[in-house]
């Protein structure tokens, strides 16, 4: 084989190597965006380019694997579901005081089944893995969780962060805890009237 065969097959091969690698890279990255969903373009948001925000993703899967996960006891089962459904009861009367209480639930429920308690962006970080389709409700519901702390989250407002609060704790449960709306009709009709509606309507 001569000088210019060897170069030529250097080449091909260099072009092999290319068109291989791009090919794994985008594997991996739609590998990452069937498991992470809208968190995948959270994280993108987040970094200054893809490649980290891709890192950060499966460092969040290395994490992740180490983590101690376990299912519920059919007794811890039964004393969530039921807290669910006080809670949602209690919505009625006090709604302010059932949004603290389904955010008291979920950590209690998120620690429960074995993820980080004490670092709030390292459990939604280890969430993500598993709960990527629900940790946007999450968020949103503990940001009125947080305004309702100050006085600043209408009622509807908090019917939303119930029903968001409880997406995350039917993942979790492996089923839904309760019906969707933790308010009847009536009350619903009252609270839209004293608030501005949403864009968005949940249904039962």
């Amino acid at each position: 084989m001569d000088t210019g065969q060897i170069i030529i097959l250097l080449v091909v091969l260099a072009a092999v190597a290319a068109a291989a690698y791009v090919a794994w890279t985008v594997l991996r990255r739609q590998s990452l965006r069937r498991r992470f969903g809208p968190e995948y373009d959270r994280a993108v948001a987040e970094h200054d380019t893809r490649t980290d925000a891709e890192r950060d993703l499966r460092d969040r899967e290395r994490r992740h694997a180490e983590l101690e996960l376990r299912e519920l006891t059919p007794q811890d089962h039964a004393r969530f579901v039921v807290r669910w459904h006080a809670l949602q009861s209690h919505f009625i009367d006090a709604p302010a005081d059932a949004v603290g209480e389904a955010d008291v639930l979920v950590r209690d429920l998120i620690t429960a089944r074995g993820y980080p308690a004490d670092d709030d962006e390292e459990q939604l970080a280890q969430l993500s893995v598993d709960h990527a389709a629900t940790l946007a409700s999450y968020r949103e519901a503990k940001e009125i969780a947080d305004r309702n702390s100050r006085g600043e989250a209408g009622t509807e407002d908090l019917r939303v962060a119930v029903v968001r609060y409880r997406e995350l704790v039917a993942q979790l449960l492996g089923e839904d805890p309760a019906p969707a709306d933790p308010a009847p009709a009536a009350q619903r009709d009252t609270a839209a009237a004293a608030t501005p509606r949403r864009d968005e309507e949940v249904h039962a």
